[in-house]
This record gives C-alpha cells, sequence and structure tokens, in this order.
C-alpha cells in the first residue's frame, strides 16, 4: 500500500478532577461508580476525546474543537462516545478508514483493568475498529495526578 494511502493522527486530552460530589466520571463510554468525576462541558471522557481527535486529525478534517465546541450548549452533558461515533462517520465520508487507536490513560484511579474490556468494546464499536486501552500512573508526580489525562493515536487507510 503506497504511504499516501494511509495516516496516522495523535489526539491528547486532559480534565482536572471535579468538586461536583454528584459528577459522574466516565472512561472510554464505562460510568465508575464512586468514584471523583472530571471537570468539563460534555461528560469530560477523556479516552474519547483523545480518541477522537487522533481520528481527525489522522485524516485532516479538522479537530474535536471544530466539530463539538465546548462553547455550543447542545454539547453540554453530551455522550462523548457518540461523538466519536459521529466524527468516524465523518471520517469515512471523507475517504477514510479508521484501522486501529491505541491509547494511553495516565491516572494513579481508579483501576482501569477491570473495565479493559468493557471500554475498548464500546469505542471500538463507535469508530468500527479495535481500539487498545492501556493505564498508566503518575508514579507520584504530584502535578500529573491533578486530573485524568489519555494520548492516543490513530490509523486510518484510504477507502
Amino acid at each position: 500500500m503506497p504511504a499516501e494511502g494511509m495516516r496516522i493522527g495523535q489526539g491528547f486530552d486532559v480534565h482536572p478532577w471535579s468538586d461536583d460530589p454528584a459528577r459522574p466520571l466516565v472512561l472510554g463510554g464505562v460510568t465508575f461508580d464512586g468514584e471523583r468525576g472530571l471537570v468539563g462541558h460534555s461528560d469530560a471522557d477523556v479516552i474519547a476525546h483523545a480518541c477522537t481527535d487522533a481520528l481527525l486529525g489522522a485524516t485532516g478534517i479538522g479537530d474535536i474543537g471544530s466539530f463539538f465546541p465546548d462553547t455550543d450548549a447542545a454539547y453540554a452533558g453530551a455522550d462523548s462516545v457518540e461523538l466519536l461515533r459521529l466524527a468516524a462517520c465523518r471520517v469515512v465520508e471523507a475517504g477514510w478508514q479508521p484501522v486501529n487507536l491505541d491509547c494511553t490513560v495516565i491516572c494513579d484511579r481508579p483501576k482501569l483493568a477491570p473495565h479493559r474490556d468493557e471500554m475498548c468494546a464500546l469505542l471500538g464499536a463507535a469508530v468500527g475498529a479495535p481500539v487498545m486501552i492501556k493505564g498508566k500512573t503518575t508514579e507520584g508526580l504530584v502535578s500529573l495526578s491533578e486530573g485524568i489525562q489519555c494520548h492516543a493515536i490513530a490509523l486510518v487507510v484510504a477507502r
């Protein structure tokens, strides 16, 4: 396959911890009961957001903010996995097919492993391609433990 037939995109997102005890923590489309939520205009799902930016970046058609701005009331409290699904549709409409996404989530809590398969399945269904999630701790760096961040890489091929 020629090099112009495939592209790689990188996405990143970070959200700080919320002080609102009613705010749920949503990661990869899964709600983590009993965990402190994240601040954000939508559901603040850092994994879905990083995946969305990685896909859109690979195709060069924009970024999450250009399609789903946090200034638009329509996206207040939005389901970020649904936004990812809509972005994946735009990627396909632009002539690209997602091949896979690889995500690294940086957080000390919650533990992701018990929910990894469910998160990967939900995100993969939205994208139409396999999604891998890896969890890493902050190793005690306080500035990194003030929220959760995610880095994602997407591979797309021309349709």
